[in-house]
């Protein structure tokens, strides 16, 4: 989230058709125990909102604030807080400078931001800062060597290959999840719930959707651009990925499964 740090992903709207369907139900399940009325909370990378807002509602009156380094995702999200008629403060922020005093916040949420930076170890170490005493930070990330699908097809196995290796030029970590429990460990936490959750799209609507965000990430988004201007691939292979997308979504059989590592990190 500073300058060396490249987002993968990008914010095309085919990045934040998937970000805004997220909620605490969907993607922080395992942080539901943890919430609890009249808590500050601190969403890290918050994106487009919808999780965000969905934690004030159920720690209300509690201060919650979300950051992230895109101001135009941060005017996004406000937008969706006032639509939702709930009371959050959206800023630009910095994970590795956070903008606020040591032991502000009860609770730090970050929700697959981790794997996107060059120096995880360093963010955590800096969201700790933020949280009282007896709070706790949540992380949650993919680990993306672990994804699965059926029918089986090439094209889907070369995005995969094509994606890590487009993270692990800028310097980041495709397969998270499964390192969330070291770096929490190094950064200075000992009390820590680990989880794991998957998203998992079999029925003929998710799929679809899935299919289709991802055919149009491969193609318009900067993870295609990134590729590319790598030298990883081309614009005739970058389409052929997408059609096998397009062609998996509509697939009887289509099958998909996300894994995820989670930790509950205790300050």
């Amino acid at each position: 989230m500073t300058a060396p740090d490249v987002y993968t992903h990008g914010h095309h709207e085919s990045v934040l058709r998937s970000h805004t369907w997220r909620t605490v139900e969907n993607s922080a399940a395992y942080l539901i125990p943890s919430l609890r009325s009249s808590i500050d909370v601190l969403d890290v990378g918050c994106g487009p909102g919808t999780i965000t807002v969905d934690l004030a509602k159920r720690v209300a009156p509690g201060r919650v604030t979300g950051i992230d380094r895109s101001g135009e995702v941060v005017a996004q999200a406000s937008a969706y807080a006032k639509e939702q008629n709930v009371v959050v403060t959206f800023e630009t922020g910095d994970v590795y400078a956070l903008a606020y005093d040591d032991a502000s916040f009860g609770l730090v949420h970050a929700h697959q931001v981790l794997q996107h930076l060059t120096d995880p170890l360093r963010a955590l170490t800096e969201m700790r800062r933020v949280t009282r005493p007896g709070g706790v930070v949540a992380m949650r990330d993919s680990d993306y060597s672990c994804f699965s699908w059926a029918p089986l097809d090439p094209r889907l196995s070369r995005w995969l290959e094509l994606y890590r290796a487009v993270a692990r030029r800028n310097d980041a970590e495709p397969d998270a999840g499964r390192f969330l429990k070291g770096w929490a460990l190094a950064a200075g936490f000992s009390d820590l719930q680990v989880s794991s959750s998957t998203w998992t799209y079999a029925d003929d609507e998710s799929c679809r959707w899935w299919g289709a965000l991802w055919a149009d990430r491969c193609e318009l988004s900067a993870f295609g651009e990134q590729a590319i201007s790598y030298g990883l691939t081309d614009r005739a292979e970058l389409t052929d990925i997408a059609n096998g997308w397009r062609e998996w979504a509509t697939r009887p059989d289509a099958y998909y499964s996300i894994p995820h590592g989670e930790v509950l990190a205790r300050r």
